[in-house]
């Protein structure tokens, strides 16, 4: 991981939610220019911090991290419906998933 992974992550992740610096840093409670400070490499967030920005973009930590996982938020949601399939619905999902991937 490079010195700009965070700053990069937080900003595709914040764009990918449609909220804007300032307003994520005020809906977590923190100065309106904390969040804009973090994405221009001045500042890291701590680490009660960092599970803030996780907690309002609907991630885990991991989901941050994980930079080869486009939407984590959409892709937590999917995952969770995919649970309640049956083996069937499971089967028709895959195949389904295999002609749009090809």
């Amino acid at each position: 991981m490079d010195d700009n992974f965070i700053k990069n992550r937080l900003v595709q992740l914040r764009m990918d939610k449609g909220v804007s610096a300032q307003a994520m840093s005020l809906d977590i409670g923190l100065s309106k220019s904390y969040i804009a400070a973090v994405e221009s490499g001045k500042n890291l967030p701590s680490m009660t911090v960092f599970y803030y920005i996780c907690e309002y973009l609907n991630i885990t930590p991991r989901d941050f991290f994980d930079s080869g996982l486009a939407a984590p938020e959409i892709y937590r949601d999917l995952m969770n419906d995919i649970q309640k399939l049956n083996k069937e619905q499971l089967e028709n999902l895959s195949n389904f998933v295999k002609s749009i991937i090809k």
